[in-house]
């Protein structure tokens, strides 16, 4: 069942994070995983590179896997299993809306056919989609985001052409993100045989997706009105009602939890055998963090935002007193090859990062960059400063202000 902000305890398969239970028949993650963004990310178990007075990591974390990462650097300034391939839930629809969202007019108005609704998995999470509607792809991506709606989802693949072309360009543009690490099966997250991803690839989606304007603004938004039925009014004329909808991100909207301040989105998920997955992003002062957290085997509720708020506390609190135990790496060729390594994680590249050139134009143009003496310098062809930060702040203000 894909049931995204309905977080009922995933089944407590142990394994060796801590909190988990140690046993003769504990899940353990694989020796050896995919070493893309560095060394250490391909090691089981906890990584992380403390300097002098680095805060320690907080206790009782009990995800099966989980990242925290600078998002405009890069650098992972820790990780717990990075790369081991588990069910993403609706954590994948961040893939699906970083492949799809550039290419529908939110404008475009769609009329819903029934073979647009077929296939959807038994249980699936609705935001209430009706055959023989019409809809505009900005109320769609609203389904999408606020209510991870697996209705809203197929919809807009039949507007791409199709749940098959869909998924295949999923795919690809997984692996032009160099997130080898998924495996593609439905465009929605719903549980399937063979659909896997990590929190590595899962924070790469993120980080691509959050330099789109729309993503950003979908994925921060935290309630909105979504198109109802047509209703006959006391003078015979027909009109379309509207009901509201609120996001599922608990740590945006505060439900059942406290709001997390700072945060800015990004999506959570949950299926059966995924149990719980949430990718947020949250900002303090200057400083913008992604953090990943994958199946909490603690059955507490809300768990999996309970761990995201203590890593992003620790996180913000490390800002300057961890060595990076790696990196996220740009897409293409260029990225393919950052995974090479010092001691500490670093790549032979060290100081190259990644940004997106272009905001709003969809085209995926990424450009490199680098640091050096605190200086933001174009790393290529061209030879002058930038320093182009993304636009969060407008969304951490909406959502309480920044820490």
């Amino acid at each position: 069942m894909v049931l995204s902000g309905l977080l009922p305890a995933a089944p407590a398969f142990a394994d060796d994070v801590s909190g988990s239970k140690d046993g003769p028949d504990a899940v353990q993650p694989p020796a050896q995983m995919s070493t893309i963004g560095g060394k250490r990310l391909g090691r089981p178990g906890t990584q992380v590179d403390p300097k002098a007075g680095a805060p320690r990591l907080p206790k009782g974390l009990s995800g099966r896997s989980w990242l925290v990462s600078d998002a405009e650097s890069g650098e992972v300034l820790a990780s717990h299993n990075a790369h081991w391939q588990l069910p993403p839930a609706s954590t994948l629809k961040m893939l699906f809306a970083d492949t799809v969202l550039p290419k529908l007019p939110k404008d475009q108005m769609h009329k819903v056919l029934p073979s647009d609704l077929a296939g959807m998995g038994e249980g699936s999470s609705l935001v209430g989609v009706k055959e023989n509607y019409s809809y505009s792809v900005h109320d769609l991506w609203l389904g999408v985001f606020l209510r991870s709606g697996n209705d809203a989802v197929h919809v807009l693949s039949a507007m791409n052409g199709g749940k098959p072309k869909t998924v295949q360009e999923m795919q690809a543009h997984a692996r032009q993100l160099n997130a080898h690490d998924t495996h593609v099966v439905t465009p929605d997250g719903y549980d399937e045989k063979g659909q896997v991803s990590s929190a590595y690839d899962l924070t790469l989606f993120a980080r691509s997706g959050l330099q789109k304007a729309d993503f950003r603004e979908y994925a921060s938004t935290a309630n909105a009105k979504f198109p109802g039925e047509f209703k006959k009014g006391k003078d015979g004329k027909k009109t379309r009602e509207s009901f509201e909808i609120q996001n599922t991100n608990r740590l945006l909207t505060g439900f059942g939890i406290p709001t997390y301040k700072g945060i800015a989105g990004v999506k959570n998920g949950y299926t059966t055998n995924a149990g719980s997955t949430f990718t947020g992003v949250a900002q303090r002062g200057k400083r913008v963090l992604l953090v990943t957290v994958m199946n909490p085997q603690k059955s507490e509720p809300n768990e999996v935002y309970k761990e995201t708020a203590k890593l992003f506390d620790w996180g913000f609190k490390a800002s300057g007193s961890v060595n990076p135990v790696g990196t996220l790496v740009r897409p293409g060729a260029a990225g393919a090859n950052q995974n090479r390594t010092t001691a500490h994680g670093k790549g032979t590249d060290e100081h190259t990062q990644a940004s997106v050139s272009s905001d709003d134009d969809g085209s995926g143009k990424w450009t490199a960059i680098g640091i050096t003496g605190g200086t933001l310098a174009l790393l290529a062809a061209v030879a002058y400063a930038v320093h182009r930060r993304w636009p969060l702040p407008e969304l951490v203000r909406r959502r309480g202000g920044r820490g």
